[in-house]
């Protein structure tokens, strides 16, 4: 399997799960892999955020910053999914 197809895939699903807000809202799927691999519509939206948020703060680091945040997060929430696994007793 390709690296990022799992995440690919799974936009591609929610894409086709949320497709009727596409009639009143604006839908990104996001999709980011254990691993940390994400689908280009996710990688996408972020930068975009970042891009804005630099306009606002003027600081061209925020794109960097939102990635960070989200890394992190994503790697506290695999550990707890991990920790999950054992069982007490």
């Amino acid at each position: 399997m390709e690296t990022g197809a799992a995440a690919s895939l799974a936009a591609t699903n929610k894409t086709n799960e949320y497709s009727q807000l596409s009639a009143t809202h604006i839908f990104t799927p996001v999709a980011i892999e254990t691993a940390g691999t994400w689908n280009h519509q996710a990688v996408e939206l972020v930068q975009e955020r970042g891009r804005r948020a630099s306009i606002i703060t003027g600081d061209s680091r925020e794109t960097t910053y939102l990635f960070q945040q989200l890394s992190v997060a994503l790697q506290k929430g695999n550990a707890v999914s991990f920790q999950n696994t054992f069982t007490a007793g």
